[in-house]
């Protein structure tokens, strides 16, 4: 007999045994599991270490992620991509790789996806096979289900790691120089307003979070995500909200652009938002340009530059307004650009940070004050790193407002 086939009878044989109606606790399941893969084992004689893998299987099955809960446990393992039960890839350490373990069926694959989308009080089945959630450990989920996904059942898992990564990691990791580090921790406890780009799995969240530790403890701050992932813990005053999804009726949906109107009557100092997509751009620069300084937000483009045409049309989608005056709004609410890229050798950097420098000929400026120069590339690896252009920051008057009058140049 097969392992996958081993699983499914074993499965079986315990849940015959257990009253899962009632409190059975996880030493309680893990000895019924050993004893039901040793009496198996009587007649179908298995290595140790197979024996092992078994009675982890089968647990996991129950209390776990089945055959995904050891990649969820390899710190290593930053996404898990499940294209049908039998088609899985990972990305560890920056590389994407197929697995070579499978779901036993398609069945199996479906009712693991039911079970953890009910744990988060999510729906997903036919009439709304697209489905946006998070694990309870934070780490973010997507769900795509026939007939829209056409191999069968599709699962996205990107992982977050317990312990927040700091500037000081991304320093180390060669992401950023510590002089821009230096330079954007202080813009941060300034309260300079930030909008980090970059396109996907650039790192643009895990980015906003190392810059979220330098907000200083004394002032209330409001997160608003689509799915919670942002793990701020250095300061006390935090509001966190999510957004919901419509119910199988069609109603209740709130959106970020609901979140951020609701934020402005919490009387926060910074409003911090996971990512902007859409229309409620334009509910984002309504906040920034009302007295919430030092606030700042995600989303997806090639480029700094890129950035701003995007948010222009994201605004156009909100709001009837003039292509000049949503310039104008885009000028005045944004301080600084953090451009991330995902660069040849699978690492992730900054590529750009640049300061909005208003309106000028009709089109927003961008001044370069920071750019990734790449020295060539030895084993494999792009070889540079982010320099300063000799550009000095125009905007003065928050580093002069917060103290900092000593990191003024020029």
């Amino acid at each position: 007999m097969s392992i996958d086939g081993a699983v499914s009878e074993l499965r079986e044989v315990i849940r015959s045994e257990i009253d899962f109606g009632g409190a059975i606790t996880d030493e309680e399941l893990l000895r019924k599991t050993e004893e039901a893969v040793l009496n198996w084992c009587g007649q179908n004689p298995l290595p140790a270490a197979e024996k092992v893998n078994l009675v982890r299987r089968i647990y996991h099955s129950f209390r776990g992620l089945d055959v995904l809960q050891p990649l969820m446990d390899d710190p290593s393992v930053t996404e898990i991509m499940i294209n049908s039960h039998e088609d899985i890839f990972v990305e560890r350490n920056g590389e994407m790789e197929r697995h070579s373990v499978r779901f036993e069926s398609r069945e199996r694959l479906e009712d693991l996806i039911q079970h953890v989308v009910a744990e988060v009080n999510r729906v997903v089945n036919m009439s709304s096979p697209i489905v946006d959630a998070r694990l309870r450990d934070g780490s973010r989920i997507h769900v795509v289900l026939p007939p829209i996904a056409l191999k069968g059942p599709c699962l996205t898992i990107r992982k977050f790691s317990d312990q927040p990564i700091t500037l000081e990691r991304l320093v180390q990791l060669g992401a950023l120089s510590q002089e821009a580090a230096d330079f954007l921790r202080v813009l941060v406890e300034a309260k300079y307003n930030i909008f980090i780009s970059g396109g996907t799995g650039t790192g643009k969240t895990t980015f906003l979070g190392a810059l979220s530790r330098y907000i200083p403890a004394d002032e209330r701050v409001v997160t608003i995500e689509d799915s919670a992932e942002l793990q701020i813990r250095t300061v006390p005053n935090l509001v966190s909200l999510e957004t919901r999804n419509a119910n199988t009726e069609g109603k209740g949906k709130i959106g970020i652009d609901d979140l951020i109107r609701a934020s402005l009557r919490m009387r926060p100092n910074r409003i911090i938002i996971g990512e902007v997509r859409g229309a409620e751009a334009f509910d984002l620069l309504q906040a920034l340009n009302t007295g919430h300084d030092g606030s700042i937000s995600t989303g997806h483009a090639n480029s700094a530059k890129d950035m701003m045409l995007r948010l222009e049309s994201m605004v156009m989608g909100g709001a009837e307004l003039p292509l000049p005056v949503i310039r104008a709004q885009i000028a005045s609410a944004l301080d600084i650009v953090v451009h991330l890229s995902r660069f040849r050798d699978k690492t992730r950097k900054v590529a750009e940070i640049c300061e909005v420098c208003g309106v000028q000929e009709g089109e927003i400026r961008l001044k370069r004050l920071y750019h990734f120069e790449e020295e060539g590339e030895r084993n494999g690896k792009v070889i540079g790193g982010l320099k300063a252009t000799g550009e000095t920051l125009s905007n003065t008057d928050k580093l002069l407002l917060a103290g900092k009058g000593q990191y003024v140049k020029g």
